[in-house]
């Protein structure tokens, strides 16, 4: 009887190591020591196999830096000689960060460096896209998109984004654009036919919002609506969309038809070929194209 009760004790102490190695944590990854997912229950987080950050070094501690994707333009000074661009699209810095982006106010192009931005916004919808093309003078060219819902709470809802670099040699359809003559137009325009300009009330449509920084200046343009408006931009605009494309599904479902502006830039010729024109827009409102458009009335 107590020679099995000492080879019964033997075994569990053969099997103690064991069973310790099953119960150890996996050690830490190299990056650190990620805390619990915000979503994790209470009783999910007790048993997270990895210990959360130490709160009195949390805001000490080093912090990842971004991708070169994410600012291709990071890590610049001002010079002595240098000062930032006054940007005026309307937009606030504090907007871009609500969407994830580095404020355009921030950014310090030089030399033959270019920001390429624009502003999707369906006139029926809150679903809001933004699109940034950065040219860089090494002949790099990276694209950031960005889209959510704008509307009705206290950040940008389901806002998903991303940054790429674009292929080689992409930069040099983007230089190209840098002295387009649709930047010498009007911010806000109104088709003129026959001599008088038509007033236009946007009800159903999409309205895009232009923004081209160079270094020491920025031009910007806004085209809502009508087709023939949206048509002297699309040298732009099919570019820059169709390099956000592909990059993310749910991004591409915003855009069935693809960056196509064919239909627009016909009817940009019609209007010019028959005598009409584009003029300034007397009755035009300086609106940020990151502006939340107001919440329907509930029905009674």
């Amino acid at each position: 009887m107590r020679r099995a009760a000492l080879i019964a004790l033997a075994a569990v102490m053969l099997a103690a190591p064991a069973q310790a190695q099953l119960l150890r944590r996996a050690p830490p990854p190299a990056g650190g020591l990620p805390a619990p997912p915000p979503g994790l229950a209470a009783q999910e987080a007790e048993i997270w196999p990895f210990p959360a950050p130490d709160p009195r070094t949390w805001w000490d501690d080093k912090w990842p830096a971004a991708p070169e994707a994410a600012d291709p333009l990071g890590g610049r000074k001002l010079g002595r000689s240098e000062r930032l661009i006054a940007i005026d699209n309307g937009v606030d810095a504090s907007t871009y960060r609500l969407w994830g982006l580095l404020p355009l106010q921030w950014q310090l192009p030089r030399g033959e460096e270019m920001i390429l931005e624009v502003w999707v916004r369906p006139a029926r919808s809150v679903r809001q896209s933004i699109v940034r093309i950065t040219v860089r003078r090494d002949g790099h060219a990276f694209v950031q998109g960005r889209a959510g819902f704008a509307c009705c709470e206290a950040g940008i809802s389901r806002r998903i984004g991303f940054d790429a670099e674009l292929p080689a040699g992409a930069a040099q359809t983007f230089l190209a654009l840098r002295n387009h003559p649709m930047w010498n137009a009007p911010r806000e325009v109104a088709v003129a036919e026959g001599g008088q300009a038509a007033d236009a009330v946007c009800l159903d449509g999409v309205s895009y919002d232009l923004t081209l920084v160079v270094p020491g200046r920025s031009r910007s343009l806004r085209r809502a609506c009508d087709s023939a408006a949206i048509g002297q931009v699309a040298d732009a605009l099919e570019p820059a969309l169709g390099a956000a494309l592909g990059h993310d599904p749910r991004f591409d479902v915003l855009y069935p038809g693809g960056a196509g502006f064919g239909g627009a830039r016909n009817a940009y010729r019609e209007l010019t070929a028959a005598g009409g024109t584009l003029r300034a827009d007397p009755n035009a409102r300086r609106r940020s194209p990151g502006a939340e458009p107001q919440p329907e009335a509930a029905p009674p």
